[in-house]
């Protein structure tokens, strides 16, 4: 396993000692990062990287099947645009997390920002997955076209809301899941609560099962009957604001 010391490296000559590296040992540790961007951007399957420190914006973008582990916090945009592959991170995310995000699976194990999965969509056998282990900010699952989100709610306070408010606005696709049933308000108008089916329940438990792997967790506790399952009323709800053909 090749080792990169990212202390005080610009994230363009990061970045390109990732490039050389992987060219020869696929399997790779980042030690002292902090901040740089893009690590990640484009790597294809095979590939492994793991993460002690904090990763910049846009990590992961483009990503196309490799497989990053993160010993730390993420900042914004983690999974910019993804294709494919598997990042894991043992902490909190920023803002616009897979944003745009096209396939693969990303777990955070603590909370994230803001407008958490925006734009995400699918396509055939491409579906994307965010599993979050805290709470999760304003606008969740903003213009929503395809994938799933899975929202734990794991060690909140007393009072602390699991999700902010506008979760799902725009949303034309995809399913949310939220453990618990947070107020109507919270949500957009063009999502509605659906009942789970045994499909759901297989989805959930698949995935929370991999979750308490990953992060060493034992969340026996959890009910899946006390999920709540959000989609969309209109796969097109802004069809009045174009023009016909």
């Amino acid at each position: 396993m090749k080792t990169i010391n990212a202390l005080d490296v610009h994230y363009r000559k990061l970045n390109d000692s990732i490039d050389s590296a992987i060219k020869v040992d696929k399997s790779i540790t980042l030690n002292n990062v902090f901040g740089q961007r893009y690590i990640g951007r484009g790597l294809p399957k095979g590939v492994k990287i793991k993460i002690h420190g904090i990763p910049g914006n846009d990590m992961s973008a483009y990503m196309g099947g490799a497989k990053i582990e993160v010993l730390g916090n993420a900042q914004d945009a983690i999974g910019n645009t993804m294709n494919s592959g598997r990042i894991i991170i043992h902490g909190r995310c920023g803002d616009t997390l897979g944003y745009a995000m096209r396939g693969g699976e990303i777990y955070v194990e603590g909370n994230v920002g803001y407008r958490v999965g925006i734009h995400m969509k699918e396509y055939k056998d491409m579906k994307p997955l965010i599993v979050i282990g805290g709470k999760a900010g304003d606008f969740l699952g903003e213009y929503m076209a395809g994938g799933s989100i899975i929202l734990l709610g794991l060690n909140l306070a007393e009072g602390e809301e699991i999700v902010g408010r506008f979760c799902a606005t725009g949303i034309h696709g995809g399913k949310i899941y939220i453990n618990g049933n947070p107020d109507k308000y919270k949500f957009g108008k063009e999502v509605e609560k659906v009942s789970l089916t045994d499909e759901d329940t297989a989805f959930l438990k698949k995935h929370i099962a991999l979750y308490a792997k990953f992060f060493k967790k034992d969340l026996s506790h959890l009910k899946l009957e006390y999920f709540s399952k959000y989609m969309t009323v209109n796969k097109n709800p802004y069809s009045n604001m174009y023009c016909s053909n």
